[in-house]
């Protein structure tokens, strides 16, 4: 793999994302394997009713992009010769809208899958971004950095 930072983007926009920024970002020519993961925002959730989601907002904390960063760091650390790229919405997005996009190349495929994996379920557990869902029934819930909460209790950031 090449010799330049194998963390090779990282971001929070309130832009949409691309899925090849992202895959540009980690291409190398000694890469056998580049593995995408690309979250996208659903009609529905983990409602208990099922009801169907009418709107959705995510924010970040003010050092949610140096979390990712050290969520970067510690993946090419486990995993050396990968490179890795990420990127993250924030704002208000609709069904449909592009949440986040991860990448990861290595010289494998094996190394590639199970880096972006763990690059994806750190960024989720860890890195300080939430999302506010309002349903169809009125119902609302902000779920990240790891929970769900109900309606009326913000994150505490």
């Amino acid at each position: 793999m090449s010799t330049e930072d194998p963390v090779r983007l990282l971001a929070l926009r309130g832009t949409p994302l691309s899925v090849d920024e992202v895959q540009r970002a980690v291409a190398d020519e000694a890469a056998g394997g580049t593995v995408l993961f690309v979250g996208t925002v659903r009609d529905h959730d983990g409602h208990p009713e099922g009801a169907a989601v009418t709107a959705l907002e995510y924010s970040a904390h003010p050092t949610a992009e140096a979390e990712l960063r050290r969520v970067a760091e510690d993946v090419v650390a486990e995993y050396p010769g990968c490179a890795v790229a990420a990127t993250h919405r924030v704002g208000a997005l609709a069904v449909g809208d592009l949440a986040v996009v991860v990448a990861v190349s290595a010289a494998h495929r094996g190394e590639a899958y199970a880096a972006s994996r763990r690059l994806i379920d750190d960024l989720k557990r860890r890195v300080p971004i939430w999302k506010h869902q309002r349903f169809a029934d009125g119902g609302e819930e902000w779920v990240g950095a790891g929970e769900r909460r109900p309606a009326g209790s913000a994150p505490v950031a």
